[in-house]
This record gives structure tokens, C-alpha cells and sequence, in this order.
């Protein structure tokens, strides 16, 4: 593994180019001049994920006021992220990044040790982007309970600042 790449507040977004749920397509260039929230989560339909998902669901329209879209990420095949929205009713674009580049130029493709056994994989991270492109927040190793409020609440100040 290449080093980790360490993204700051201030820095701009890595660029990304991926197919999404809903036969959709999410670029880094559709958001220029538009703040979005980006989150990357390990995997689709697992308990956590499936938490943090439905809780940004619940909270669309908050982010939309908010003037922000919501945008999840994992190394999931769209296929299953099809499913995966569709057997929650997930709204927002669920990214695939199969190929690992945009996990790995946000940094949040680390090493991770479960019972004992080290393994790669992604680490639970959102960032707030703002309208100029460059990261205004960052949340890592986020823990879901109380996660998208804190998000919301950015976002609000966020919006509020531009």
C-alpha cells in the first residue's frame, strides 16, 4: 500500500468520476460552485452503514435547505448499491469506487485490525465540501449515533457563511 494520504480543512477535493445508484454518474466537476457533504462508508446493507444511510436519508431535506446534496461512498458494486437503496428507499446517490482511487486519494482506505486479524478497508469518514471545491470539515472515524446532525449542523454554518 502506497502512504495514506492526509487531507486537511482547506485543502480542495480530490477529484472523482463515479457511477452511482439509479443509473446515475457523480462527478467532482457537477458540484463546482454547489457545497455537498461526501461520506464514505466500509460496506452497503451492514448494520452501521445501513444506520448512517437512512439517518442522511431522513435528513434530505434539511440538507437540501441547506442548499447541500448528500453524496455516499463505499467500494460496493453499483449492482448491490441498487439493492441497497432500493430496500431502504435511499434517495441520495450511493457512489461505487470499485477501482479504490477515490478511497484512497481521500485517505480513508487504511489499515484496519478486527479480533486480532489486519485487513484494508475503508474508514468511516465524511467531509464536508464547500462551493469554492475545497474541504471545509472533516469527520474521521465517525461513530453513526449523533453523525448527521453534526453534519447538518456544519452544513448549516456552511450555508450560511456564503
Amino acid at each position: 500500500m502506497t502512504e495514506k494520504h492526509t487531507l486537511k480543512v482547506g485543502d480542495a477535493a480530490p477529484a472523482f468520476n463515479m457511477e452511482a445508484s439509479g443509473g446515475r454518474k457523480v462527478t467532482l466537476a457537477d458540484f463546482k460552485g454547489k457545497p455537498f457533504v461526501l461520506y464514505f462508508y466500509p460496506k452497503a446493507d451492514t448494520p452501521g452503514c445501513t444506520k448512517e444511510a437512512c439517518g442522511f436519508n431522513e435528513a434530505l431535506k434539511d440538507f437540501d435547505k441547506a442548499g447541500l446534496t448528500v453524496i455516499g461512498v463505499s467500494r460496493d458494486p453499483v449492482k448491490k448499491l441498487d439493492a441497497f437503496a432500493a430496500k431502504y428507499d435511499l434517495t441520495f446517490p450511493l457512489a461505487s469506487d470499485e477501482s479504490g482511487s477515490v478511497t484512497e486519494a481521500y485517505g480513508v482506505w487504511v489499515e484496519k485490525t478486527n479480533y486480532g486479524r489486519q485487513y484494508m478497508g475503508i474508514e468511516r469518514t465524511t467531509f464536508l465540501i464547500g462551493a469554492d471545491g475545497k474541504i471545509a470539515h472533516i469527520w474521521p472515524k465517525v461513530k453513526v449515533p449523533g453523525h448527521v446532525e453534526a453534519v447538518l449542523e456544519a452544513a448549516r454554518a456552511l450555508a450560511g457563511s456564503a
